[in-house]
């Protein structure tokens, strides 16, 4: 027996102030809720690691197909072989790799075969065979994760009749796609905003879609449906979408709450209110539920901040602001966040005509540099938006496939075995302080080493299994997600 002073009656009364938690969150079913579908269990651990934009005139229902073939087909052209995609990337040690064809090709047959090549190239080599096998292997099987049916910037203001006709024809493909099972895990349409002036275009265009879509599918969305409402100034335009998909959803006899609601940041109003307030949480509340995530929109949002087009970027510190206020103001509250898109895409600069001349050496070169140079930018934006704990963004051209897929692969897979021995080491120790070669870690490190495998499971860059044999975890322990749980369960 030990002592204390507290009687039961007043532990009691100290704990009954508590609640199940103490955030707007609580209310809205965000915290703790699933990202894919707004239910209170975990029924989905997965988060796109990116959204595809693309124009809804051009929406096929075999689109995710073709921009994979498109990515492929980049590939093949200015990197054929993984030694050449290491360097394009600037992966680490890429220089150590063998340039010619044939070497490379050898290296990664023995590398495939279990061989460990000599000298300091061995890690490097490892890595970018990994990593590009990886990369191949995504976008053969599931080149598209996530894509978004634009009638916003990518699509442009139309008269009304050809969008009306857009919306019904994009809405009848994504029928087709659910039938012929070729859509993407996650889908959704993205809608003009509800400012002055689009409103009423923005919310005819989302009745029509998903009119004809209900309509050409027998009465079923794609699972984790979603809309992205751009442009978000004040929480009564939230609601009001909020009130379409209710009404929506009643009048196509579909369940309540079925579609989610995407945020998109681009304005400064959207950070803060009128009376300096955190704008987010409120827009999240005036969601009722149906926010699944907020997505940060760099180049309008720099526009609104005065910065001229040459500075607008992903890494301008205004960027870098409103992202760690959107990560504060939604801490904790299950829902995804999404880093922006790249200003340069992966374009040739030159292109051969059918039946006219072959490009020239030097338009060969012109194009593989151009490619190679946003490719570099690319994988630099993805690569500290994860650093930042952002693990989602947009894309909006099918050669930036490759460079998401292997800056993702990448992130999670150089540190793998350092990480994993942090870990193990850890847990071992029962959450004690450790010392793991020179990194102290304690009982708050513990969560993020474990996140680090989850996010890297997630990602596609492990599986799970792969995860528990480098970590000592059994994949029930995995899946339960939580650090103290394990901990406390081999302690006791």
């Amino acid at each position: 027996m030990f002592q204390t002073s507290l009687s039961p009656e007043a532990l009691r009364g100290a704990l009954s102030r508590l609640r199940s938690g103490h955030s707007v969150f609580d209310r809205t079913g965000g915290r703790g809720a699933c990202g894919a579908c707004g239910a209170s269990t975990t029924c989905h651990t997965r988060q796109p690691v990116h959204t595809v934009y693309g124009g809804a005139h051009l929406f096929k229902a075999d689109t995710a197909r073709k921009l994979g073939a498109v990515a492929l087909g980049a590939l093949e052209e200015h990197a054929p072989d993984f030694a050449a995609f290491a360097r394009a990337l600037g992966l680490p040690g890429a220089d150590e790799l063998p340039e010619g064809p044939a070497e490379a090709l050898a290296l990664a047959a023995a590398l495939d075969a279990g061989a460990v090549p000599a000298g300091p190239a061995a890690g490097p080599a490892r890595l970018a065979r990994a990593v590009h096998a990886r990369v191949l292997d995504k976008l053969r099987r599931e080149p598209v994760e996530d894509l978004r049916i634009d009638f916003e910037d990518g699509y442009g203001v139309r008269p009304g009749h050809e969008e009306d006709a857009h919306a019904a024809a994009a809405a009848r493909e994504v029928a087709l796609g659910m039938a012929a099972g070729g859509l993407p895990p996650f889908l959704g349409i993205r809608v003009k905003s509800l400012g002055e002036g689009c409103a009423e275009r923005s919310l005819r265009t989302l009745d029509i879609f998903l009119s004809t879509l209900v309509a050409a599918s027998g009465g079923a969305l794609p699972p984790a449906f979603a809309v992205t409402l751009p442009k978000v100034e004040a929480p009564g335009q939230v609601s009001a979408l909020a009130d379409a998909l209710d009404a929506l959803e009643v009048a196509l006899g579909l369940p309540g709450g079925a579609i989610r609601i995407e945020l998109m940041v681009e304005t400064t109003a959207a950070i803060f209110g009128p009376r300096g307030e955190i704008a987010l949480p409120g827009m999240v509340d005036a969601a009722r539920g149906r926010c699944a995530g907020a997505h940060f929109g760099a180049y309008d949002y720099t526009a609104s901040c005065e910065i001229t087009a040459a500075h607008q970027h992903l890494a301008h510190p205004a960027c870098d602001f409103a992202r760690h206020v959107m990560q504060v103001a939604l801490a904790g509250s299950g829902l995804w966040l999404s880093d922006g898109a790249s200003n340069i895409l992966p374009v040739a600069p030159h292109r051969a005509r059918p039946g006219g001349a072959p490009l020239t050496p030097q338009q060969v070169d012109d194009n593989r540099r151009a490619v190679v140079s946003a490719w570099r930018l690319k994988y630099g934006h993805v690569r500290r938006a994860l650093e930042s704990g952002y693990y989602q963004g947009w894309d909006l051209h099918p050669a930036e496939l490759p460079v998401r897929y292997a800056a993702v692969y990448a992130f999670f897979l150089e540190g793998v075995e350092a990480t994993a021995g942090r870990l193990r080491s850890f847990i071992d120790r029962a959450a004690r302080a450790t010392v793991a070669g020179t990194v102290f870690d304690d009982a708050a490190t513990g969560q993020g080493l474990l996140n680090f495998f989850l996010r890297a499971i997630s990602a596609g860059a492990m599986t799970e299994r792969e995860v528990a044999d480098r970590t000592g975890l059994t994949p029930d322990e995995l899946r339960e997600r939580s650090f103290h749980a394990i901990v406390t369960r081999r302690s006791a």
